[in-house]
């Protein structure tokens, strides 16, 4: 069976619809960074989502080529992510989607050197003539934060946000955004096919 990061760390990935507090540790990403409306049909942001997977997927099917990647194993490609940011804002203001910044990521195993990225970079812009350039190699080490489930349409989001807060101040702990430390959520569900009543978010917020 191949190895499925959202069964094997429930905590990152199957949060429950009650908030809680979580160490998170570092991972390594693909990851495009942009700005503008997530929503834009033919954007920067879907355009980003298509380089992602195209080198995602490449990597996960390395096994069939002839590089060989160290300590390869069988994994399933791991939920798209997105870091968020607007200027002036702690957090983000759903009202103004032009307004986002915006790093999206998708996770890779740790077995996923610098080597294998470049070899990944030359076959996915051979084999499909995109420019994969954009795309980068990154490390994000979130560290404390409280996060919760959010069952339902994004611009939902906000009365999970405030639960959140409310749960963390309660603990003790208060937001701890900075340039480093973002809003983000994990997609479990895709919004082309879901119901959006039904879609799940993982939502996670820094504190201290």
């Amino acid at each position: 069976m191949p190895f499925d990061f959202k069964k094997e760390y429930r905590d990152l990935y199957q949060p429950k619809t009650k908030p809680s507090i979580i160490k998170v540790p570092p991972m390594h990403f693909l990851a495009v960074e942009g700005a503008g409306d997530p929503n834009e049909v033919g954007g920067t942001y879907q355009h980003a989502l298509e380089l992602l997977y195209g080198l995602a997927y490449t990597l996960k099917m390395s096994y069939k080529t002839d590089h060989v990647i160290d300590g390869f194993y069988q994994y399933v490609v791991p939920p798209l992510e997105g870091f968020w940011w607007q200027p002036g804002v702690e957090g983000v203001d759903y009202h103004d989607k032009s307004s986002f910044n915006w790093l999206s990521v998708i996770r890779v195993p740790e077995f996923v050197g610098e080597a294998d990225f470049a070899w990944a970079i030359e076959t996915a812009t051979a084999k499909k003539k995109l420019d994969f350039s954009p795309v980068q190699l990154i490390e994000v080490d979130e560290g404390l934060c409280v996060q919760c489930m959010h069952v339902g349409p994004y611009d939902d989001e906000p009365a999970t946000v405030a639960a959140m807060h409310e749960f963390a101040e309660a603990q003790g702990y208060v937001p701890d955004f900075s340039d480093a430390r973002r809003h983000h959520e994990i997609y479990l569900s895709d919004p082309r096919k879901a119901n959006p009543a039904r879609m799940r978010t993982v939502v996670r917020h820094p504190v201290r």
